[in-house]
């Protein structure tokens, strides 16, 4: 009997701590329900963590139960003077809270976010508190995060700590729902504009998505947090400061092929990882929303 379990805690942790090719400088990947390490690489190394930020953002404002159909405008003061990227929502665009979310998590616009942490009940102040309330609930001890959008190279964690606020978001209907959304279209001022999901493998052949977020800035590299099912089973995998979208894309798919190889499912070898390559699924009819 003893022996049987020494043996089964040696293979749980060859499988865990396993020297792997992945390009991704920090990987954690967890089976869901029991927690167990699936694969680990530098999990336990504080790094900038970009746009992950906003799955943190999107949880204390719907904690906060403030009104989604509120509606707000996009100011001056959300405008990124940090790092000037883009964003294809003018300033002056009036939304509800709810399709400004709908933009912060699923095309990951980072005036959507600071408006979401201007807006909030109480205001900016009230938004940091409670950002900071939650890192502690979800005993995230090595995450510090500044500001609503990931921008800042301050804003950071270890992959043990965000897959914490991974399992977190999931518990959220609303944040899965957003997350896995491929596209949407909202009207503003008067013109229909379709925005896209930044994780080019939501809505692709082969993959069924529970969670996803991307993140991207030079300090932080690419990252991303993705809960999948392969094999019956649902895993949260964190990837961070991959060098390209490439080499992000192919560790997740190569994770993925490791689950079903565990479960005794064979997958396609995949030598090479790329976005576009995949062959997307007919995707979900485009919900049309309304801004001024």
């Amino acid at each position: 009997m003893l022996k049987k379990m020494f043996a089964a805690v040696l293979m749980t942790l060859s499988t865990a701590a396993i020297a792997v090719p992945f390009g991704s400088q920090s990987i954690l990947v967890v089976e869901d329900g029991t927690g167990k390490v699936l694969l680990e690489k530098n999990s336990n190394v504080v790094v900038p963590i970009a746009s992950l930020t906003k799955l943190m953002t999107a949880m204390v404002v719907l904690d906060s139960k403030a009104n989604m159909e509120e509606e707000i405008s996009i100011d001056r003061e959300d405008v990124d003077t940090l790092k000037h990227s883009t964003s294809r929502v003018p300033v002056g665009a009036t939304l509800s809270r709810h399709d400004v979310l709908q933009l912060a998590l699923m095309s990951s616009d980072n005036r959507a976010a600071a408006s979401l942490a201007r807006t909030f009940p109480g205001g900016p102040t009230a938004f940091a508190v409670a950002v900071n309330a939650k890192i502690k609930a979800l005993g995230m001890r090595q995450t510090v995060i500044e500001e609503p959008t990931g921008l800042s190279p301050n804003n950071q964690s270890t992959a043990a700590d965000l897959v914490k606020m991974a399992v977190a978001a999931s518990r959220y209907p609303e944040i899965s729902r957003i997350t896995t959304d491929s596209k949407d279209v909202i009207q503003i001022k008067g013109r229909d504009v379709e925005y896209h999901n930044t994780n080019r493998l939501v809505g692709a052949k082969g993959w069924d998505i529970g969670l996803s977020k991307t993140g991207y800035t030079n300090e932080a590299g690419r990252c991303l947090i993705m809960r999948i099912k392969s094999a019956g089973k649902f895993a949260t995998m964190i990837l961070l400061n991959a060098r390209a979208n490439s080499v992000r894309a192919m560790d997740a798919v190569n994770i993925r092929r490791m689950l079903a190889a565990e479960n005794g499912i064979e997958e396609p070898k995949v030598m090479r990882a790329s976005v576009s390559r995949h062959k997307k699924a007919p995707a979900k009819p485009s919900k049309r929303r309304r801004a001024r």
